[in-house]
């Protein structure tokens, strides 16, 4: 069976997760493989483009790099990064079937859809100098975490997934941060608990280290440079300082060259003149993106897992929104219309079903990599 219809019979998501699965899998075919040095993010929000800039600087360097992602929008692929670009079909079906024949049929079966894809990954990835591995879930228990790595980049940390992570931000912090086997790289926090629980974790094998001890007034004005050039807003720009501080810590020297390729689709991205898109989907990620538009506002295109605070997201967004317009989303996971029209009444906006672009208004597309989907699909 080839590697897509394999897939489509993994579920995406599950409602309760076995943690001692991966380990067990990745023990049974660790001498098989070669792993390259692993640059492990881990946060709530950023991930994905602070690993993509960090991936680019030290494929600009001549390394082979692999970046492991997700999800993915349209293609498979756009999870699996390899030198500069996504990984081509053929590479992918070669290292599904090598994983085929390396895995038990009890792992083939029970695996998950991520922690199969993770495996895929590190099979592609083999030959590559460092793999930027970016967590799913969490950190300490995730499935990117059994392996060794070389250092370790923290994100913006905040509320999600308290399901499986914990009720408070405490202890979201703490299953995210215990993931830190030696260094780690401390973005910039929203929240004070992210530090206190550093704190507390910090022992002689574990050190977190402040992403400002690496940069210096000359490191800060070529960010500032880049930014201005690329457009990023805030949030993009604390990530590239983020990967800058990352690549300091490795030992690079920082220069401008190696953070000017690809950013990562969906992250503050103007797909066109009037449209913004956003694969954001909690508060923290709706604050970041409220003060991208400070001086125009916007028609929200909108839907909302039914895990997720959409009702305090939709008063971060409320400053910034014309009107909401709901994107209908095939996936059981999302909040019934009824809520969500409930929790946008409650905010006092306007709402009504997405029916197509009008050229004469802006947009900004947002609430998860399901809803960028959707809206492709329909666009």
């Amino acid at each position: 069976m080839n590697l897509i219809n394999f897939l489509e019979h993994k579920p995406l998501y599950y409602s309760k997760i076995d943690y001692t699965r991966m380990p067990r899998a990745y023990a049974s075919i660790k001498e098989h493989m070669t792993i390259p040095k692993v640059i492990h993010v881990i946060g709530t929000n950023g991930k994905g483009t602070t690993g993509r800039f960090l991936a680019n600087a030290l494929f600009s360097l001549g390394l082979e790099v692999g970046h492991y992602t997700s999800p993915h929008i349209q293609d498979f692929n756009e999870r699996i990064w390899l030198n500069g670009k996504n990984a081509d079909n053929k590479i992918l079906e070669e290292s599904h079937q090598k994983l085929q024949r390396l895995l038990d049929e009890q792992f083939k079966e029970s695996l998950s859809y991520f922690e199969y894809t993770t495996l895929l990954a590190m099979l592609v990835f083999e030959g590559c100098d460092y793999v930027v591995l970016e967590a799913g879930l969490g950190g300490e228990h995730d499935a990117t975490n059994v392996f060794d790595k070389v250092l370790s980049v923290i994100t913006p940390i905040g509320m999600d997934h308290e399901d499986f992570l914990g009720r408070t931000l405490k202890e979201i912090a703490g299953t995210k941060l215990r993931s830190v086997t030696n260094r780690a790289v401390v973005g910039e926090q929203r929240y004070a608990e992210v530090m206190e629980v550093a704190e507390e974790l910090t022992t002689n094998e574990r050190t977190f280290i402040p992403y400002r001890q690496n940069l210096d007034d000359t490191i800060i004005a070529m960010a500032e440079e880049i930014s201005q050039e690329f457009k990023l807003p805030q949030y993009l720009k604390d990530n590239l300082l983020l990967s800058m501080s990352a690549l300091k810590e490795l030992g690079f020297e920082i220069k401008k060259n190696l953070f000017e390729s690809q950013r990562l689709e969906g992250r503050m991205q103007q797909i066109k003149s009037n449209i913004w898109l956003d694969v954001g989907h909690n508060a923290l990620a709706a604050e970041a993106i409220s003060g991208c538009f400070l001086e125009k506002s916007v028609i929200l295109l909108y839907n909302s897992y039914k895990d997720k605070d959409y009702l305090s997201i939709l008063a971060l967004l409320r400053p910034i929104v014309k009107r909401v317009e709901i994107i209908p989303v095939d996936d059981e996971r999302i909040v019934s219309e009824e809520k969500l029209i409930a929790a946008i009444v409650e905010n006092g906006l306007e709402y009504k079903p997405f029916e197509g672009i009008e050229d004469d208004h802006d947009y900004l597309v947002f609430g998860s990599f399901s809803v960028a989907e959707a809206f492709r699909r329909l666009c």
